[in-house]
C-alpha cells in the first residue's frame, strides 16, 4: 500500500463506520478497486488500525458519557453503562469467536459477493424498517433487556455488508428506542465491539509475524488511524442528525444502487471486482 491508497481507503472508513451502508463491504470493494492484496498481514492490520481510529472519534464526541464522574451519582451511573456495554458486547464476542475459529470470518471478509448480496437485501429491508417500527416512546432508558437484544442483532454484522451499525440500530428501535438514542447506543457499543477486535487480532498478528511492522508501514497505520478520527467525526454528528430527520430510507436506495452495480460487474466479469 502507498500513501494514496492509505488515504483513500482512510477516508471511506470514517465515513461508513457509523452508517448503516457497511463500512467493512466498503474497505473490502475499495481494496478491490484500488488493487490492495486482501490477504497482505499488513493489510489486514491496517482495516483494524483505521477501524480503531474511528470508534476513536466516539470517545471523543461523547467523552463525558465515558469518563465524567464528578459526584458519586455520575460514578453510579458510569458503572451501570459500562455494564450496559458490556451485556451489549458479549453476543457478538461469543458469534464473532466462533466464526473466526470455523474460518468462516476469512472467508466472509474476502468475499465480494457476499457483500453485494447483503447490500441489496439490507437495502431492500431499510426501505420499510422506518414503516416496520414506530418511532420510539418517550421511555428511552437502555436496559439490560434492550442492551441484550441490540447486543443479539450486533451478531448480524459477522456478514461483511450487513452492516454493525444498521444491525445494532435497528436492535433498538425493535426494543422501542428512537432512532436518535438507538444511534447513539450503537457508537457507544462500538468502542468495546471494535477495540477488543482490534487488540485480539493484533496480539495474534504479531505472534505469528512481524515483517509487516516496517517503519513505513507504521506511518501509513498512524496516517490511516488519524484520517480515519476526523473524517469518521464529521460524519458521526451529521449522520445522528439526518437520521433523525429523514430515517433510513436513503441509505437504502444507496445500498441497492451499490450492490446493485456490484453485481453486474461480477456478472460481466469485470476485473476490478473479480477476486484475486
Amino acid at each position: 500500500m502507498d500513501l494514496i491508497q492509505t488515504i483513500i481507503i482512510s477516508i471511506v472508513e470514517g465515513l461508513t463506520e457509523f452508517l448503516p451502508v457497511s463500512s467493512t463491504g466498503h474497505m473490502i470493494i475499495t481494496q478491490k478497486l484500488l488493487g490492495v492484496q486482501s490477504g497482505d498481514p499488513f493489510v489486514h492490520a491496517f482495516t483494524f488500525i483505521i477501524q480503531f481510529g474511528a470508534i476513536l472519534s466516539v470517545v471523543c464526541l461523547y467523552w463525558k458519557h465515558f469518563f465524567q464522574m464528578r459526584n458519586k451519582h455520575e460514578f453510579n451511573e458510569k458503572m451501570k453503562f459500562y455494564g450496559l456495554l458490556i451485556i451489549g458486547v458479549l453476543p457478538a464476542v461469543i458469534v464473532g469467536l466462533v466464526a473466526k475459529k470455523r474460518g468462516l470470518l476469512d472467508w466472509l471478509l474476502d468475499s465480494v459477493h457476499v457483500v453485494a448480496i447483503t447490500l441489496v437485501l439490507g437495502g431492500i429491508f431499510m426501505l420499510f424498517c422506518d414503516r416496520i417500527f414506530d418511532k420510539g416512546k418517550d421511555d428511552n432508558e437502555i436496559t439490560t433487556k434492550r442492551a441484550f437484544f441490540i447486543g443479539c442483532f450486533q451478531c448480524l454484522s459477522v456478514i461483511p455488508g450487513m452492516s454493525r451499525s444498521m444491525s445494532t440500530i435497528v436492535g433498538g428501535m425493535q426494543q422501542k428506542l428512537t432512532r436518535k438514542n438507538a444511534a447513539e447506543f450503537s457508537f457507544f457499543l462500538a468502542v468495546p465491539t471494535m477495540a477488543g477486535a482490534t487488540l485480539l487480532d493484533l496480539i495474534e498478528m504479531f505472534g505469528e509475524d512481524t515483517q509487516w511492522a516496517t517503519s513505513e508501514n507504521i506511518m501509513l497505520l498512524i496516517v490511516g488511524c488519524v484520517v480515519a478520527f476526523f473524517v469518521a467525526l464529521f460524519a458521526m454528528k451529521w449522520f445522528v442528525s439526518f437520521l433523525a430527520k429523514y430515517g433510513f430510507k436513503w441509505f437504502g436506495w444507496y445500498r441497492i444502487l451499490v450492490g446493485s452495480i456490484i453485481l453486474l460487474l461480477l456478472a460481466t466479469g469485470h476485473s476490478l471486482v473479480m477476486v484475486d
